[in-house]
Parts: C-alpha cells; sequence; structure tokens
C-alpha cells in the first residue's frame, strides 16, 4: 500500500531555496506516494503582495517547471500547495493548488475558494487574502489510485457545505497556512470533522513556525483516518509524517455506517 504524506515547511520569500527543501522531503518518500505541499510553500514571509512578483502562467514557469519534474523523477503524487498563478484581473493572482501524477503530468488546478480576510488575535492582527488574490470558483475532485482526491486550502476548511458538494472521496487534501492562533483553537476540531462526515482519509499540510516577516503558523500537519483518528503528525518546524492508504478501511466504515446514502442534504456552491 501507497502512504499519504503531509510535508511541513517553515517557507521564506527564497523560491529555490524553499524549493530545495521540498525537493528533499520528496526524494525521501517512495514511488507511488502521494505527497501534500503547504500553502504558499514557494514563497512565504515577505507579505502577499510579494507573490505577485513570482507569479506564473498557469503550465508555464519555473516553479511548475520544478514541481512537474519531482514528481516525473520520483514517481509521487504532488499536491502543490498553492503557487500564485496570473489571472486576467491587474493586481490580483489566484493561489493555485497544482496537481501532478507520478508522470509528472499535471491533472487538474484548484483555485482557492474560500479567502482570509478575517481579524485575528496574534501579531498580524488583520489578514486581508483578497487585495491580492482572485477567489476561485470551481470545486476539484480527480482520480488516482488513491481513489477520488478532493482538494481545498486552509480557510476552506471551515466551510462544510463545500464537502458535501465534493460528493463521495476517498482523500481530502488541505494545503494549509493556519495562523498559530486559529490553529490552536480550530486546527484538530475542523480537520478530524471533514474526515468524519466524509469517511475519508484526510491530508493536512501546513506551514509550522515563525516566518520571515513575523508572522506565526501552527503545524501539526497530520494524515486522519476516515474514523477521525489522528495516525501521525509533526507539531512544528520541518518535515513529514506518513500513513499508509488502506481503502479497505473506508470501504468497511461506510459499510457499517452508510452517511451519505443517509444524507437529506445537497451543497451547491453560489
Amino acid at each position: 500500500m501507497a502512504n499519504l504524506v503531509a510535508c511541513q515547511l517553515v517557507s521564506s520569500p527564497d523560491v529555490s531555496v524553499n524549493l530545495q527543501h521540498v525537493e528533499e522531503y520528496v526524494s525521501q518518500q517512495q514511488p507511488g506516494d502521494l505527497i501534500v505541499l503547504p500553502e504558499c510553500f514557494a514563497c512565504f514571509g515577505a507579505g502577499d503582495s510579494a507573490l505577485l512578483l513570482i507569479a506564473e502562467e498557469l503550465g508555464e514557469g519555473a516553479i511548475q517547471d520544478a514541481l512537474s519534474a519531482m514528481a516525473k523523477k520520483y514517481k509521487v503524487w504532488l499536491i502543490a500547495g498553492t503557487i500564485p498563478i496570473s489571472t486576467s484581473t491587474s493586481g490580483k493572482y489566484s493561489a493555485t493548488c497544482l496537481i501532478y501524477d507520478d508522470t509528472g503530468r499535471r491533472v487538474d488546478d484548484y483555485q482557492k475558494i474560500h479567502l482570509f480576510d478575517v481579524q485575528v488575535e496574534d501579531g498580524t492582527r488583520n489578514y486581508l487574502e483578497s487585495k491580492y488574490t482572485q477567489a476561485g470558483d470551481k470545486l476539484v475532485v480527480v482520480d488516482s489510485p488513491f481513489g477520488k482526491i478532493g482538494v481545498a486550502v486552509c480557510y476552506d476548511v471551515r466551510f462544510a457545505g463545500m464537502f458535501t458538494a465534493m460528493g463521495d472521496i476517498d482523500v481530502l487534501v488541505l494545503p494549509s497556512a493556519f495562523t498559530r492562533a486559529t490553529g490552536r483553537a480550530h486546527w484538530e476540531p475542523l480537520l478530524k470533522a471533514r474526515a468524519i462526515e466524509k469517511q475519508c482519509y484526510l491530508v493536512a499540510a501546513n506551514q509550522g513556525g515563525i516566518h520571515a516577516n513575523g508572522r506565526e503558523t501552527y503545524g501539526h500537519s497530520c494524515v486522519i483516518s476516515p474514523w477521525g483518528d489522528t495516525l501521525c503528525e509533526i507539531e512544528t518546524g520541518s518535515g513529514t509524517v506518513s500513513a499508509k492508504f488502506d481503502a479497505n478501511e473506508i470501504s468497511r466504515i461506510r459499510t457499517n455506517m452508510p452517511v451519505q446514502q443517509h444524507n437529506q442534504f445537497r451543497s451547491y456552491l453560489v
């Protein structure tokens, strides 16, 4: 059985250094594994405006070339957190999660839908992600050797209707840059709720430390079972954790408790 791998980073504003760290961790995994990178893995800690300077056209650019090459070289499925992708709106990029298969082919891409425009009791205090980020409007579920993979990013995890609308999924991936303050309060209960309600594995890859601009992220990247158990976790700093993917476990849980068959409600993107 292949592994589900959450990669935790403390990314800096230096793209080349961050990509070196990513390849270091990817190279340590096994062919056929599913590896999830955090949100903003390629550049973090210089403010959202800095991401405009490194934004790439979808399908072109040094960051995307490096990711495709890694997936192909190490024969892994790579869920590449988010990178800034150029949009038709001046001064805005999309926070885009790229999905590569083990041949290096980009299978799909997901633009973060829910943007983090909030006030938090931490050193940053005011977050206004929509200032430079254009929200997406498309749910993404991809077929893979791990069954159906649903893709969401960070703040998305708070909106349960999004996951109902995905239908049946076997793995939910959640690249994140959860703040330390909100993470301490809500990270674990939100992740477990999503895994339990979808009866799927959840791979949450978070940023995990203090960044160049003083922003603090929570870490605690993990893999959660379809029953809601935390199978593995790294608290802070950089590193990886992994757990075996077991399709039989998903089937067993859904047979014993057929929640999706009993569900009388549906959700739609508005």
